[in-house]
């Protein structure tokens, strides 16, 4: 099916800073143990759906006029040495929403290549661009690496 990958883009872009990544409301998951966010507009429908906390696993897709055409898997989290304190995760985390609330409409996966805020840097390497592209975001805290996470998507492409 062929989509515009401008208003994908954009869609995606208001989908994950509206409806995913703990913006949107959470959803009945379509699976035991996860749970999903989505977002609708015109045509288009997106669907997060992740497990866990301190490492939290999950997939991303968008769908248009019903069919699904484009998704992102990502895989990570916390490092195991600061998995102990819920309150210091709910501060990365905190962080970590405001990095992907400046997701750029050029690379519309996560956040952006670089953000700085107090004691925290954000930062996101992406190869590759909407059709096919694989990634790393990591945000480091006083200099310490304290999160890190892989991503990797694109157009779905049928037979």
């Amino acid at each position: 099916m062929k989509v515009d990958l401008k208003k994908l883009a954009k869609f995606l872009v208001e989908a994950k800073t509206k409806g995913g990544y703990g913006f949107g409301k959470e959803i009945t998951p379509w699976r035991k143990g996860f749970k999903e966010l989505e977002y609708k507009k015109g045509n288009f429908y997106y669907r997060d759906s992740y497990c866990g906390s301190f490492f939290a696993p999950g997939q991303e897709v968008a769908y248009y006029k019903g069919e699904p055409v484009w998704v992102m898997a990502y895989s990570g989290g916390m490092n195991s040495k600061y998995r102990k304190s819920e309150n210091f995760a709910n501060e990365v985390y905190g962080f970590l929403k405001k990095a992907l609330a400046l997701m750029p409409v050029n690379k519309p996966f996560r956040g952006p290549a670089k953000l700085k805020a107090k004691d925290f840097v954000y930062t996101s390497k992406v190869t590759g661009n909407i059709k096919d592209f694989s990634g790393v975001e990591k945000i480091t805290w006083k200099g310490k690496d304290v999160f890190k996470q892989y991503y990797i998507g694109g157009l779905i492409i049928g037979h």
